[in-house]
């Protein structure tokens, strides 16, 4: 059974910084793009950010460019965002999953940046 667990959120204040892991299970992790995705209130999910199977190609959307950056444990089966100088425009519910397979969503975990 494919399963995501992701965590490490949490409140913190404008300018902060977080760092978000992802476990894949049920999956030959190191064959697959992984993808960090959020979910603001009322918004679409959208892509943040993804990571070749290599870890060798990463890309982001403009809103995280320089902030934000994605990595991967392929031993673990894990893949983090770290994220940093956070903006209230950043709360949302972060997930992950593979980019190229309609994977379900895990339960994803939530960011809050406020003062």
């Amino acid at each position: 059974q494919v399963q995501f667990v992701e965590s490490g959120g949490g409140l913190v204040q404008p300018g902060g910084s977080l760092r978000l892991s992802c476990e894949a299970s049920g999956i030959k992790f190191s064959a697959y793009t992984m993808g960090w995705y959020r979910q603001a209130p009322g918004k679409e999910r959208e892509l943040v950010a993804d990571i070749s199977s290599s870890g060798g190609a990463t890309t982001y959307r403009d809103s995280v460019k320089g902030r934000f950056t994605i990595l991967r444990e392929n031993a673990k089966n894990t893949v983090y965002l770290q994220m940093t100088s956070l903006k209230p425009e950043d709360t949302a519910v972060y997930y992950c999953r593979r980019t190229n397979i309609r994977d379900a969503w895990g339960q994803g975990t939530q960011v809050t940046v406020s003062s």
